[in-house]
């Protein structure tokens, strides 16, 4: 049974930083496309940054030059570095593992909140 585990999370200020990670028990992390989700209360999960079995990456224009995707597959895990962070970054994270971003399966989300 695959099971994907975020921590990291919490609450920061304005212009801080956080590093989120997703580990991966019960597949091998390198099979997959991995990708990191946010929603915020009253939207839609959006991506926020993707990387590819192969390590090409994609960003969300509204975290490019902020937010830093990477995966290590010795240990199973990715990991997203936040930086700059804002108020609007304010949201749950998920993290994503499967053939395609968006598709597989999911970590229950951790919780990311950016106080003004």
């Amino acid at each position: 049974q695959v099971h994907l585990v975020e921590s990291g999370g919490g609450l920061v200020q304005d212009g801080g930083s956080l590093k989120l990670s997703c580990t991966v028990s019960g597949t091998i992390v390198s099979f997959y496309a991995m990708a990191w989700y946010r929603q915020a209360p009253g939207k839609q999960r959006e991506l926020v940054a993707g990387i590819s079995n192969g390590g090409v990456t994609t960003y969300a224009d509204s975290v490019k030059g902020r937010f830093t995707i990477s995966r290590d597959n010795a240990k199973n895990t990715v990991y997203l570095q936040m930086n700059s962070l804002k108020p609007a970054d304010t949201a749950v994270y998920y993290c994503n593992a499967g053939a395609n971003w968006g598709r597989g399966y999911w970590g229950q989300g951790t919780q990311v909140t950016v106080s003004s």
